[in-house]
């Protein structure tokens, strides 16, 4: 058989791209009927290294289970947080995942929370870290939370990426917190509007488009 020869990534030819950087903002800035995506609130670097330094903190607070952490990540948002979490924690993790909805295809959350998707694992007697992209009212979390402790795990506590705390409306303990930000909609990094912007490294604003 007839060897391919091996060229050396040092040597190996580069091409341009079929479609310019970013030009998939425009189609999702079209498809965004009445806004477009503002300034860039957090870096992807800064997501990165706070989400290093809450592993870190996740992984002393867990050290030495008889049986892994469990990461219960909330769908769809927390996707992305979750797993670079899970990568950077040290100790072992299952995951599981559970999706509510309350916003539709609104910017502000509606209060009415319903379940969509329940847990698959059996959490009784389980440390379980629930990880959520973000929290406003806390009308969803406390409505997860109480689902979740009818189950029986062992402890639960929250990881969220972003708190917007000046909307809070019900009490919610937060065991770990990326950043609290300002009550304006945002996106990327896993939170989207309309199914749009979750695949942006960055965390963006969404504004309302006046043109």
């Amino acid at each position: 058989m007839k060897r391919v020869p091996v060229v050396p990534w040092s040597t190996a030819p580069t091409y341009p791209p079929l479609i310019p950087r970013y030009s998939h903002l425009v189609v999702q800035q079209a498809a965004s009927g009445g806004y477009r995506l503002g300034p860039e609130l957090l870096t992807a670097a800064a997501i990165q290294a706070r989400v290093a330094e809450l592993a870190g903190a996740v992984s002393r607070d867990y050290e030495g289970l008889d049986r892994p952490l469990i990461l219960l990540s909330v769908l769809k948002g927390s996707v992305s947080f979750a797993t670079d979490l899970g990568r950077s924690i040290t100790v072992p993790v299952n995951f599981d995942y559970v999706a509510v909805s309350s916003y539709g295809q609104a910017t502000v959350s509606s209060g009415h929370v319903m379940l969509l998707k329940d847990l698959s694992m059996d959490v009784a007697g389980r440390h379980v870290l629930m990880v959520e992209d973000i929290i406003d009212t806390g009308l969803t979390t406390a409505f997860l939370f109480e689902h979740v402790q009818r189950h029986a795990p062992a402890s639960l506590k929250l990881c969220v990426l972003l708190d917007k705390a000046e909307r809070r409306v019900k009490p919610v303990e937060v065991a770990y917190r990326g950043f609290t930000i300002p009550n304006q909609f945002v996106v990327g990094y896993g939170l989207d509007f309309n199914e749009l912007y979750r695949n942006l490294a960055a965390v963006h604003v969404l504004e309302p488009d006046a043109t």
